[in-house]
């Protein structure tokens, strides 16, 4: 590289390189060199050694975009085209790439407004004590309404936000949200999920004891969701992270369980109050054996580890009252 090129950062884990004066043959031989050197082995202070990979996309001016914002549009295309194809490599952007890149392009900017201009909205879904029917706890969940395009799900913006570090501004605020909005809610516990990258941001116990301190929630009234995915990208930390939550005075339940790992020797390790069965094993739970049986068979081993259990997405009265005989503690939905 020369002394007018510039490497900056772009948000998240994605970088911007600026070729001055470079044809489209020299970016590629730059591009080469980078990812090279990226591919060396990495040896970590303690010894650890580490592997790296990254997914380069190009663009040259003029032709593939006569500005900043077209230009670096253009190469986040063609870097999306690549990770599609399995990444670790690069790509020269092609204007009549997949539309479909470009519309995921176009909602990441959307996105990236939708704070600032009060576009999101939380709704609660009930839990209930399958015994008594008493209505105890609320989870909240984020819905986006775009100006333009309506009310937008969660699937479509929640791994997008993930993957651009977004969901840590946009996490905070649904924390801080939920527990404005429910403080006030006695008896009642308001949970909230919580995302990979907020679960091992360094500040998480600090900003949770802020939020709780300004908003007047009692620690008891905030339950926070974590899945399993989440939890075995480093578990050390993370059972460290969840272990001073609890001091703190939250809850903590296990999301979506059994759609992930599903390591039954870290289960037993992670300081949480309950269990949730995901609810693709509730949606069959009365048609099918087999989803009958995974249902029962968490519920009698997340009692005998103490837990209480939730089945998400119950929505008939023979589903509930299947999961009454089985002996499960909570229904949503």
């Amino acid at each position: 590289m020369d002394k007018t090129d510039t490497v900056s950062r772009w948000s998240g884990d994605e970088f911007v390189v600026l070729l001055p004066g470079q044809s489209a043959a020299g970016a590629t031989r730059i591009n080469r060199a980078i990812s090279s050197a990226l591919h060396s082995l990495i040896v970590l202070d303690d010894s650890r050694e580490l592997f790296v990979s990254c997914s380069i996309g190009i663009a040259e001016y003029p032709h593939k975009g006569r500005s900043i914002d077209a230009l670096i549009n253009s190469a986040r295309s063609a870097m999306a085209t690549i990770k599609e194809k399995g990444g670790g490599n690069y790509l020269h952007f092609d204007a009549g790439s997949d539309q479909a890149v470009d519309d995921g392009l176009e909602l990441e900017t959307s996105l990236r407004h939708a704070l600032g201009q009060a576009q999101f909205v939380l709704y609660y879904q009930p839990q209930m004590d399958i015994v008594s029917g008493a209505i105890v706890g609320l989870e909240a969940l984020l819905r986006w309404h775009h100006p333009t395009q309506g009310m937008i799900g969660p699937d479509r913006f929640i791994p997008l936000a993930e993957t651009t570090g977004l969901i840590v501004p946009i996490g905070k605020w649904v924390l801080r949200e939920a527990c404005r909005q429910c403080a006030g809610q006695q008896g009642l516990r308001v949970a909230v999920n919580l995302s990979a990258r907020q679960l091992h941001q360094e500040d998480l116990v600090a900003t949770i004891r802020q939020i709780l301190d300004e908003t007047g929630m009692p620690p008891s009234g905030l339950e926070l969701e974590i899945t399993e995915s989440a939890l075995m990208y480093d578990v050390e930390s993370a059972i460290g992270t969840m272990e001073e939550l609890i001091e703190l005075g939250v809850s903590i339940s296990l999301d979506d369980f059994g759609t992930g790992y599903s390591s039954l020797s870290y289960l037993k390790r992670f300081p949480i109050d309950t269990l949730k069965i995901d609810k693709s094993f509730i949606a069959e739970v009365t048609t099918d054996p087999g989803s009958e049986v995974i249902v029962k068979t968490i519920i009698v081993m997340a009692h005998s580890l103490g837990l209480k259990v939730i089945a998400e997405g119950v929505e008939s009265e023979e589903q509930l009252a299947l999961l009454r005989d089985r002996g499960c503690d909570l229904a949503q939905g």
